[in-house]
């Protein structure tokens, strides 16, 4: 057995074992936004007093979220931003998701990228040209405009040849949008101290951000794309 065969194996199992101990303890039920709802006040005063340690348990715990594929990304978002504030929570979050998804892609590649492109060389063929093609903002639009789930954008990326590097800036400024949305929503959503509260200006406005910025920004992309394509056909 060759030392990669033997790096691939072992890093599978570590994978598996991290999933099945989440899925065997049962630790979904603790990144569910209910559940750091009703625990704010505890985690309030535990980042008073260790402010450091807490931020960084908040970090490894969203890296290894997103590093696996595991729900819970969103509610850690919003409870990061009633927790930390915004700008802290923005800093944090758009590490953490970015460095988790960088992981997410580097696992997908290293694990199947051989096996897809020998298997399916013609239709993943086609998904290189478009990346060669697009380059950058290929992503970039995958990250704005939320059409695939967080975990697929990650994992199909690894088996494309975009270096690591490339995938990692890119995303980090694509996803940081959305991440102010998110931790925004959260930092308003701290804010509420009964029933009431859920109908303030700030809030439904925070809320409505989370649904109009993807349609937005998906105009804004098409919109480019057109004057794009009329600005090609002027020059020929």
């Amino acid at each position: 057995m060759d030392i990669n065969r033997k790096k691939k194996i072992v890093i599978l199992v570590i994978v598996v074992s991290l999933i099945a101990a989440f899925k065997v303890f049962d630790l979904g039920q603790y990144l569910t936004l209910s559940f750091l709802k009703e625990s704010l006040d505890k985690f309030d005063d535990l980042y008073e007093k260790h402010t450091v340690l807490v931020i960084a348990g908040y970090f490894v715990v969203y890296v290894l979220t997103t590093s696996l594929s595991l729900p819970g990304a969103s509610p850690l978002s919003i409870v990061g931003g009633a927790v930390f504030g915004l700008w802290t929570a923005t800093l944090v979050v758009s590490f953490a998701s970015t460095i988790g998804a960088t992981l997410a892609c580097f696992v997908s590649r290293f694990l199947l990228r051989d096996w897809v492109q020998s298997k399916f060389s013609d239709k993943i063929a086609k998904v290189n040209e478009g990346i060669e093609k697009e380059g950058a903002f290929y992503l970039f639009t995958l990250r704005l405009i939320p059409l695939f789930p967080f975990w697929m954008i990650n994992l199909v990326m690894g088996l494309t040849k975009m270096p690591l590097l490339k995938f990692y800036w890119v995303s980090q400024i694509g996803m940081l949008p959305g991440t102010m949305v998110y931790v925004n929503a959260g930092k308003e959503l701290a804010k509420i101290e009964s029933v009431k509260g859920i109908f303030s200006p700030s809030l439904i406005i925070s809320f409505a951000l989370i649904g109009i910025f993807p349609i937005a920004v998906k105009k804004l992309v098409s919109f480019y794309r057109k004057r794009k394509e009329k600005n090609a056909v002027g020059y020929k």
